[in-house]
C-alpha cells in the first residue's frame, strides 16, 4: 500500500517544520519510500513570475485577484503530484494551508482526490495560537508573507479551528510547545491512520 499524508493549517502553524521532522521517522516506521510535496516549493516561483506580470507584486498570495484565478489550480496540481508518485508506490507527505478543503471534508474523498482504496489517507491540522502564528510569520520575515501582515486583519478573518464533523478522522497537532511524546503520539497515529483506510 501507499500513504497519503496531508499537513495542513493556516500560515505560521509549523506545516513544514512537522511535515520535515516527521518524514524519516515515517520512512523508518513503515519501510516505505516517502516524497515531501510543499506548495509553496512547488508552485513558489511561478506564482511570483505571474504574479509580477499581473499585478507587479510577486509576493501577492493574498489577494483576491490570487485566491480567485491561482488557489485552485495549484492544489490541483499539488494533488496530480501527489498521485503520480503514489501511482509509482512513493508515498507523500503534502504541505499547505488547504483550510478550504479540510472544511469541506474533501481530503477524505478519494473521488476528489483520484485515489483507490489500496491508499491509506491521514490528515493532520497544524495549529498553533493567532500570537504565536504572527510571531512566526514576522520572524521569518520571508516576501510572500507581506501582503498577509499588511492587510492582517482581514487574513485573520479566514483563521480558523477545525470543529464539529470536520474534525472526523482529523489528527491535530498543537506546535506552540510540543514534547517529543507529542511527535510520537502524532506519528503513530498517522501510521495507524493511513494502515486502516
Amino acid at each position: 500500500m501507499t500513504r497519503l499524508v496531508f499537513f495542513c493549517g493556516h500560515a505560521g502553524a509549523g506545516k513544514t517544520s512537522l511535515a520535515k521532522r516527521l518524514f524519516a521517522p515515517l520512512a523508518r516506521e513503515t519501510g516505505e519510500p516517502f516524497c515531501l510535496l510543499d506548495k509553496d516549493t512547488l508552485y513558489g516561483s511561478y506564482s511570483a513570475a505571474a504574479m509580477d506580470a499581473l499585478t507587479h507584486d510577486p509576493n501577492d498570495r493574498d489577494s483576491p485577484l490570487f485566491l480567485q484565478h491561482f488557489r485552485e489550480p495549484e492544489y490541483r496540481g499539488l494533488i496530480d503530484t501527489a498521485r503520480e508518485n503514489l501511482e509509482l508506490g512513493v508515498s507523500a507527505l503534502v504541505v499547505g494551508p488547504l483550510s478550504r478543503e479540510v472544511r469541506e471534508r474533501k481530503l477524505f474523498d478519494r473521488e476528489w482526490l483520484g485515489v483507490g482504496q489500496e491508499v491509506g489517507i491521514s490528515v493532520v491540522w497544524v495549529h498553533t495560537s493567532e500570537e504565536t502564528a504572527h510571531a512566526r510569520i514576522v520572524a521569518r520575515a520571508h516576501p510572500i508573507d507581506a501582503y498577509k501582515l499588511a492587510h492582517w486583519d482581514e487574513y485573520r478573518q479566514r483563521r480558523f479551528m477545525p470543529s464539529g464533523a470536520q474534525l472526523d478522522g482529523l489528527l491535530l497537532f498543537d506546535t506552540s510547545a510540543p514534547a517529543a511524546a507529542n511527535y510520537d503520539a502524532l506519528l503513530e497515529g498517522i501510521v495507524s491512520a493511513t494502515a486502516s483506510t
